[in-house]
């Protein structure tokens, strides 16, 4: 296999059930050869994109934070893995913010090919992903070359940690292990 694999973990709780997702497809894409980079937002510092658009010319954000340097991993990577809880059926304010970011990388060469995207929430309903798939693929339709070319939803977990037995665990552990 030998992809070099960006996981991202968008939440900032502790023990949180999006961050399990994530660890659980770190294990498996591992497990299969890949070069792993574990990345969580927590206590990182994530400015908000200003639209000036300079980064469009310079192929850099004026603002050298966090989100500058996990943007420019993301451009390098062969597969690039988001993982999110789901807040009023819509990504974390966090992934938001670091993928308005990567503003950048746009008019770049960039790497990666295959995106997925992990979800875990309270509401178990089936339907409770759609629209966060759907505005998240407004992102990778941005990026031509690339393809949302898998998503994992834990349904039902709301408590840090609830997550542990769920079914998506093995779910993701999978989709790393056959990405």
């Amino acid at each position: 296999m030998d992809k070099k694999v960006v996981i991202i973990s968008a939440s900032l709780r502790k023990d949180s059930n999006s961050e399990q997702l994530a660890k659980a497809f770190a294990q498996g894409a591992e497990r299969a050869g890949n070069e792993i980079e574990f990345i969580s937002l927590s206590g990182k510092k994530l400015g908000f994109c200003t639209g000036c658009l300079s980064c469009q010319k310079t192929f850099r954000c004026y603002m050298q934070d966090d989100a500058a340097v996990i943007a420019e991993k993301i451009k390098n990577a062969d597969v690039v893995v988001f993982a999110t809880p789901i807040y009023y059926y819509g990504i974390s304010g966090q992934l938001k913010t670091l993928l308005d970011r990567c503003n950048p990388v746009f008019p770049q060469e960039y790497r990666f090919r295959d995106v997925y995207l992990l979800m875990a929430a309270a509401d178990d309903n089936p339907h409770t992903t759609d629209k966060v798939i759907a505005g998240f693929t407004g992102w990778t339709d941005c990026f031509p070359r690339c393809r949302l070319a898998g998503t994992v939803f834990a349904g039902g977990v709301m408590a840090p940690g609830e997550i542990r037995g769920h079914k998506a665990l093995k779910g993701a552990f999978d989709a790393g292990v056959h990405l």
